[in-house]
């Protein structure tokens, strides 16, 4: 009786031991049949081989521990280089973003202009509405006299100084109920258009602005518009009109005044009317100047 296994009674370790003999045994006859035939030099046999501890042993000796220490060495000193690098990079970018808001803040500093606050070009050496008396000898006209010799020709400048275009925020009328004034108002302060009404002096604020309304006309001559200024008493209104709307201010004060108290028209910080004309009457060597605050519009 044969002892031989059947397949099926064989262990799976059995069966991978004989699979690997017969591949081992198919290889083996295969390189045989090319060594017969001369397809196949055999050059050393597997019995020629080292062994493979004897291998591991050639390999792994002392030099090529000694390169892997070198090889972190220099891999630090690189780590430390790149390190150094992103440093002197962080630095140079942070520098350079300083030395761009620097130029930016001195950029803006130079296009900055300064506030500019308006003056007239040319400002006044004595009070408007100077004139002679109708009863002088020779009759009315402007009082030169008032005016220093020297000064004279820049005054008749101004008298000749350009009426600036109207605009529909400028004063063209004025009522004082009190003294029962309603006259229209003109631009310029000169000879000239004193004859037609209240002038405004030119370069002086429009009416419900922060600033001085600087009005003034005659006391005797030429409708004697602002005869009756030294009624006016604190609490008195002065409406003023534009194209567009009207402006109430009331009376604070009323001073008596030399003719060279140009002080009076200068620019306020608060919206002011400043009415100005000769005193006394019939004899004009003087300026009455009556001053109102805003207060309402209306």
């Amino acid at each position: 009786m044969s002892n031989r296994k059947s397949p099926q009674d064989l262990s799976v370790d059995e069966l991978r031991w004989l699979l690997v003999e017969k591949r081992r045994s198919a290889r083996s006859a295969r390189l045989e049949h090319y060594r017969r035939t001369g397809r196949v030099v055999k050059i050393a046999s597997d019995l020629d081989s080292p062994p493979l501890q004897s291998w591991r042993s050639d390999v792994l000796t002392e030099p090529p521990i000694e390169r892997s220490r070198g090889r972190r060495v220099l891999d630090g000193f690189l780590l430390l280089i790149e390190i150094s690098a992103v440093l002197g990079f962080v630095f140079i970018l942070f520098n350079g973003l300083n030395v761009i808001r620097e130029l930016n803040r001195e950029v803006a500093a130079a296009i900055e202009q300064p506030t500019l606050t308006p003056t007239p070009l040319i400002g006044a050496v004595v009070l408007p509405s100077g004139h002679l008396p109708p009863t002088s000898p020779g009759g009315t006209r402007f009082n030169e006299e008032e005016i220093p010799e020297h000064l004279r020709p820049l005054v008749q400048t101004m008298f000749n100084a350009p009426i600036p275009t109207p605009g529909a925020e400028q004063a063209i009328r004025i009522q004082i109920p009190a003294i029962s004034v309603d006259a229209p108002i003109v631009q310029g302060d000169g000879w000239e258009q004193l004859k037609k009404g209240v002038g405004q002096s030119i370069g002086s604020a429009n009416p419900g602005q922060p600033g001085n309304v600087v009005l003034s006309a005659h006391n005797d001559i030429f409708g004697e518009i602002f005869r009756n200024l030294d009624r006016l008493v604190p609490g008195d209104l002065v409406i003023i009109y534009t194209n567009q709307r009207s402006y109430t201010y009331i009376v604070v004060d009323t001073k008596i005044v030399q003719p060279t108290a140009v002080e009076v028209m200068a620019p306020t910080a608060k919206p002011t009317v400043t009415l100005i004309s000769c005193y006394p009457y019939l004899k004009d060597n003087l300026r009455i100047v009556v001053i109102a605050r805003l207060q309402t519009g209306v």
